[in-house]
């Protein structure tokens, strides 16, 4: 083919895969023994690279899939076989750290635990964090505006970016590297590319906020059989710590039965004899007092029985041993026959009778199996799962219909942290007006006249 000859006059040939060489490439992590269906594969090192390679697509109306770590969750990733993917794997170069300016300068491929690791080694933190961090890139993060287990104290992906460098589906290269954190010269055009999944341009670089490595850490598991004792106690340790509450994570009892079940690396903390556990965590500065501190508020919700039991973390293998229960959903995953995930977003005081609503209706529809609920409760992001005995259109649209059709009237998302690819585009219409809608698609046209970037995503 004539275009990708044209990639190859400035790509060498092992950065040009084409026929048996897609084999061993595939479009998500979950799906390795389904080889890649595509044209061909390019393996770009820099942005000028990535900058020809999209003039030469658009000029030849090449459609353009971008991967990353091949963990999203909404068919962002998935191929057809007429396109050209442009994997960023190779783009892998932490640039700079610049630890008086706390600010890190990364290629997009670059590794989410890799960046943590280099980052930590000189005493700074990069706070975003969540399960799959030792595959998603930083890229990926970026354009579906990643959020995860500390939101409620640092913000989403969003909050930290502080410059960026992305190329539109002409080649443009649009580059606003800075390091500064209050920059009113008009428009914010680094927020285009942010959250909106690789749609109007590709992010190649990236300038990213750091903060000073906490010294401490405490965690705890709670337990309540109430959703409005859940309210009452993040409304209490958000106060009592004055700042330091980075995460308070919920799990229903189902959940938490079948995630500590697996083996001794997952034993259960507290016993199953309660309706929600909540897992929170403090950073701070201050190693002992803070540990004083989190004990003591531990003491005074339990002489008050606003809990019904509770247990503290008493090393840093332990605060891993409660994360790691939260974090690994394969146990829950591992005992269904077919899964289908949900990351809805709602106000934080309807979560309790919604997601009660929800398992109702789940468990008395014909092929579900299982129904799992856990989430980021401090931010109104509930994650769902659920089992069910077959992938027939028929049962994965009753699913879909059960936990997205109350969503609009409460003001709520389709999408708290996972984006809309593919999969979620027929609900857009829940989360978004007509005019949003109308508004999306004319900066679509308007920045990839063509349609070639990450193409029927988000919109048509």
């Amino acid at each position: 083919m004539k275009f990708i000859e044209q990639l190859k006059e400035f790509l060498p040939e092992h950065r040009v895969l084409t026929g048996d060489s897609l084999k061993e490439r595939y479009t998500h992590i979950w799906t390795m023994d389904q080889p890649l269906r595509a044209m061909c594969l390019v393996l770009p090192k820099t942005t000028e690279e990535v900058s020809k390679i999209l003039k030469i697509c658009n000029s030849n109306d090449i459609k353009v899939v971008v991967h990353g770590g091949l963990t999203n969750l909404v068919g962002g990733t998935e191929t057809s076989g007429d396109e050209v993917v442009l994997s960023l794997e190779r783009m892998n170069t932490i640039e700079e750290i610049d630890s008086e300016s706390r600010c890190v300068t990364v290629q997009s491929g670059v590794i989410l635990e890799h960046l943590h690791e280099a980052v930590d080694a000189q005493g700074l933190l990069f706070p975003l964090n969540f399960g799959a961090r030792g595959s998603a890139q930083i890229g990926g993060i970026i354009s579906s505006n990643a959020g995860g287990l500390r939101v409620l104290k640092y913000g989403m992906t969003r909050q930290l970016v502080l410059g960026l460098e992305a190329v539109l589906a002409n080649g443009t290269v649009i580059s606003s590297m800075k390091k500064i954190i209050k920059d009113n010269s008009g428009y914010d055009l680094k927020q285009l590319f942010i959250g909106s999944e690789g749609t109007l341009g590709i992010v190649t670089k990236a300038i990213l906020k750091l903060e000073e490595a906490p010294s401490s850490r405490n965690a705890a598991f709670l337990a309540v059989n109430d959703y409005d004792s859940v309210m009452r106690l993040l409304k209490y340790f958000d106060q009592g710590l004055a700042g330091k509450l980075s995460g308070f994570e919920l799990i229903w009892r189902n959940s938490y039965e079948q995630m500590t079940a697996t083996s001794d690396a997952v034993r259960p903390p507290l016993p199953y004899n309660y309706e929600f556990y909540i897992l929170i965590e403090s950073l701070g500065s201050q190693l002992q007092q803070d540990q004083l501190e989190f004990q003591n508020l531990l003491e005074i919700v339990v002489e008050k029985e606003m809990v019904l039991d509770a247990v503290m973390a008493q090393s840093p293998s332990d605060v891993e041993w409660f994360f790691r229960i939260r974090e690994d959903v394969n146990n829950l995953t591992d005992s269904m026959t077919h899964d289908q995930h949900f990351d809805i977003s709602l106000p934080i005081p309807l979560i309790g009778p919604y997601i009660a609503d929800c398992y109702e209706k789940l468990k008395t529809l014909k092929g579900v199996e299982q129904v799992y609920a856990f989430g980021h409760v401090a931010d109104g992001n509930i994650h769902f799962m659920v089992g069910k005995e077959n992938t027939e259109d028929e049962l994965r649209l009753a699913i879909n219909d059960i936990i997205y059709s109350d969503l609009k009237s409460i003001g709520g998302s389709v999408s708290a942290e996972h984006g809309i690819g593919l999969h979620k585009k027929p609900y857009l219409k829940i989360s978004r007006t007509f005019e949003e809608i109308q508004l999306m698609k004319t900066l679509k046209t308007a920045m990839d006249p063509k349609g070639i970037l990450n193409p029927g995503r988000i919109i048509d």
